[in-house]
């Protein structure tokens, strides 16, 4: 029987593609991917999959240095060594010296999600991004159409629909909760993130970077589609602090056509000596009743002098020890991954087209109203902070519908189309 190999190209190895992203391939490599499909439902593939191997033939990093991070923790945790490609533009070489590519799996900034992956589905290659796919509605319509056009999976790490409390939320609660009414996301990041981590915090907001997730998990689990959004941000200790013309934090409103309304509050601006990695929390009002989630406080706190006042989240992505001392990963931020790469299997091994298996992981199609979200929040963000700069009333919103996006601003007198095509 000829050798059943995933060859997959690992774009980014950053804060998270460094760490979830990489842990998760690492144990594809090691185990492929059978011993995971329990948790995500998918057991009875399991024994289809038994002889599947995957291999990272290629690295896409910008840092020199961070390329070869990658390629020695590859060949110490799997014996692989793939080729380092470094570069502002990596993909580029990667599909052009790997014509049997079979993947690409993108953790690059916020802004550069849109290249690499299209370069991909251009190319006859599957792709699986992180959150959010892209920051523009024409660029998912791009994405999207390609990925039909060349039968194609497009998955999006969308892990949040795969925490074990939301999936006990909107599957068993929320039919008792009635007609929702209106709904909150709140997920607030580390200062770090914004003034050190990521250099490119100007060129996003913590909206656009961690509040997809609620988007995404409000919107495919309720069914919802935008009607009317409003987006205000701040910008004060970035800006006097840091240098940085980047938003604090920001709060989105929107309304949807059946009613509901949620709220999406985002900052990263979390002090160091927070207990947790992050603060995180949702809630839901329905005709009958209300389900509020603590995302950040699971239950596990400890306190030890000398080593601070912690709240541990061992759901999202943590490592069990192996026999022989090496360490697997188990949990909900591997588990979105692993959706998304069986549909690359069930592709290439099974012969399912990609458009019988849509809807059956967070895939790009499903991302195409939260985009729509994204690009208008972010309009709105950008006018409404000039405003409040001029000390104005920031008072910028946006429609959908039919006619596509539409900005209405009362202080410059004028409603601007920013997209034309139906939402």
């Amino acid at each position: 029987m000829a050798e059943r190999t995933i060859r997959i190209a690992h774009i980014g190895y950053g804060m998270f593609g460094g760490d979830v992203v990489a842990g998760t391939l690492h144990d594809l490599q090691r185990n492929g991917i059978s011993p995971y499909l329990g948790r995500v439902g998918l057991d009875d593939y399991a024994a289809k999959y038994h002889d599947v191997k995957f291999e990272v033939v290629a690295i896409g990093e910008k840092a020199p240095e961070v390329a070869e991070r990658a390629v020695k923790d590859s060949q110490e945790l799997t014996g692989q060594t793939p080729k380092a490609y470094v570069g502002d533009t990596p993909w580029k070489d990667i599909v052009a010296e790997n014509p049997d590519l079979d993947l690409m799996v993108v953790a690059t900034p916020d802004p550069l999600h849109t290249p690499p992956v299209l370069e991909a589905l251009r190319n006859g290659i599957h792709a699986i991004t992180e959150k959010p796919m892209c920051l523009h509605l024409r660029e998912a319509d791009e994405m999207i159409e390609l990925a039909e056009k060349n039968d194609l999976i497009l998955g999006v790490d969308m892990h949040k629909r795969y925490d074990p409390d939301h999936l006990r939320i909107f599957k068993e609660l929320s039919k008792d909760l009635g007609h929702p009414i209106y709904c909150r996301g709140v997920l607030e990041e580390p200062l770090e993130v914004s003034t050190s981590i990521f250099k490119w915090a100007e060129e996003s907001d913590p909206f656009t970077y961690v509040g997809i997730h609620w988007v995404d998990i409000f919107m495919h689990y309720l069914q919802l589609r935008p009607l009317a959004l409003y987006a205000v941000g701040q910008k004060q200790r970035l800006l006097k602090e840091f240098g940085k013309d980047a938003f604090d934090a920001v709060q989105v409103m929107v309304t949807h056509t059946n009613g509901t309304t949620v709220i999406y509050e985002s900052n990263w601006l979390t002090p160091e000596d927070f207990e947790s990695n992050v603060n995180q929390e949702s809630s839901m009002v329905g005709e009958y009743g209300k389900v509020e989630s603590d995302s950040q406080y699971r239950g596990l706190r400890y306190w030890i002098e000398g080593k601070g006042f912690r709240a541990l989240n061992t759901h999202f992505f943590r490592q069990v020890e192996r026999p022989d001392g090496s360490l697997a990963s188990v949990g909900y931020g591997k588990d979105s991954l692993v959706t998304c790469i069986e549909k690359v299997c069930r592709h290439k091994f099974l012969g399912v087209p990609a458009a019988e298996l849509e809807g059956t992981y967070p895939d790009g199609k499903s991302q195409r109203l939260t985009t729509a979200v994204v690009n208008a929040a972010r309009e709105c963000l950008a006018r409404n902070d000039k405003y409040l700069r001029a000390g104005k009333p920031p008072v910028a919103t946006a429609s959908f519908g039919d006619h596509g996006i539409t900005i209405h601003d009362p202080n410059a007198g004028e409603d601007v189309s920013i997209y034309d095509k139906a939402v």
